[in-house]
């Protein structure tokens, strides 16, 4: 048989295929009366196993391609039950009330001091608000938790140096809401009260900064001690044989020298940032979704998850799982993805998650500024 003969084979069969599954999901609607009317719930995780298991069983040297097919089946019936059934209804009536305009930002904490890189997120995205400096991650959360800021912005991941794993812990303990999110080019220099590289003894900087720098750092041999934020390290480099990994910004301010600029490994080097906020706000013209939820113990539970927004047609841009405190084994999961929670499909299917997985929380929908 030539290419195009199989071609049109696949053609003939595809055509007998689609009727066969518009049925399958008409009768999904007739379940869904049925299960509305005795009040059962949605999934019955014992009959969709059973299935799983049959069709398996019978695909032979495609059981295991069959069992994706169908568990992608299963999931679009489930979809259109919880539609039906008004899934979700915790999360449909908070987004309801949920207002449209930001809340107020006054104050905003962000990490370390004057001229670190979350200090100059924070310029950029809220100029007029009173800058709150902090040590560590968590204060910022507790000034947040407490009322003593508005608003709270953390950097959560480099474009080279990966995840802030701390960070995201926060994230899945407090659950605040995600407001914004800004991508910022990030430009790393050496700087020194020395004038020469060959007088430092110790860089500081804040761990991410340091990885991000570190081919440039082995390559002068040089070593390295973890702190608390660039710009902090920046002031502790007025000390004599000390240097600091920080922004030019930082070293100015500090009547630092220079010592070599642009030292971070990966050109288009870009650090991401999150605002947090006790109050939810979905902007009409929102474009990113940040949600986090944990998996029942069964086989195939992540993909059959993901498989939802696969045929929604929403693209993830992120998923980081993060250990559950007090669980062994046990994960939590994050994503974000592409897309607007006043769309109805889109809101159809997060109601539909927050029914069916644990530990279900939605973050927030918010803009992004590349």
């Amino acid at each position: 048989m030539t290419l195009d003969n199989i071609r049109g084979e696949i053609d003939k069969i595809d055509a007998q295929l689609l009727p066969l599954f518009l049925k399958r999901m008409d009768c999904a609607k007739k379940v869904a009366e049925v299960k509305k009317e005795k009040g059962l719930p949605v999934l019955n995780e014992k009959r969709e196993q059973q299935i799983l298991d049959g069709i398996a069983g019978k695909a032979g040297e495609y059981s295991g391609e069959a069992r994706i097919f169908y568990s992608n089946i299963l999931a679009m019936s489930r979809g259109i039950q919880y539609r039906m059934l008004g899934g979700g209804a915790a999360l449909r009536r908070a987004v309801k009330k949920a207002p449209c305009e930001p809340p107020k930002a006054e104050k905003v904490a962000c990490l370390g001091c004057k001229g670190s890189f979350s200090h100059e997120a924070l310029l950029c995205l809220y100029p007029k608000a009173k800058p709150l400096f902090f040590r560590d991650f968590p204060a910022i959360f507790e000034a947040v938790a407490g009322g003593f800021a508005d608003l709270g912005i953390l950097p959560v991941e480099n474009s080279s140096a990966g995840s802030v794993g701390e960070v995201y812990d926060l994230i899945l303990k407090y659950r605040f809401s995600i407001l914004g999110a800004l991508s910022l080019p990030v430009y790393h220099c050496l700087a020194s009260s020395e004038d020469s590289i060959g007088k430092i003894g110790t860089v500081y900087s804040h761990p991410q900064a340091l990885r991000q720098c570190a081919g440039f750092l082995k390559k002068h041999g040089l070593k390295t001690e973890p702190f608390s934020s660039t710009a902090e390290a920046a002031e502790y480099a007025k000390k004599p044989g000390i240097g600091a990994v920080c922004s030019l910004r930082a070293a100015k301010e500090r009547g630092l020298h220079v010592l070599a600029e642009n030292i971070q490994d990966v050109s288009g080097n870009r650090t991401r940032f999150i605002v947090i906020g006790k109050q939810m706000c979905l902007p009409n013209d929102a474009n990113k979704i940040s949600l986090c939820f944990a998996l029942p113990h069964r086989t195939g539970t992540l993909y059959a998850a993901l498989a939802h927004f696969s045929a929604a047609g929403l693209n993830l841009t992120k998923i980081e799982s993060r250990p559950i405190p007090g669980k062994n084994f046990e994960y939590d999961f994050y994503l974000d993805f592409a897309g607007n929670i006043h769309d109805e499909h889109t809101l159809d299917l997060l109601c539909a998650l927050s029914d069916e997985l644990p530990r279900f929380s939605f973050l927030g929908n918010y803009n992004e500024n590349l």
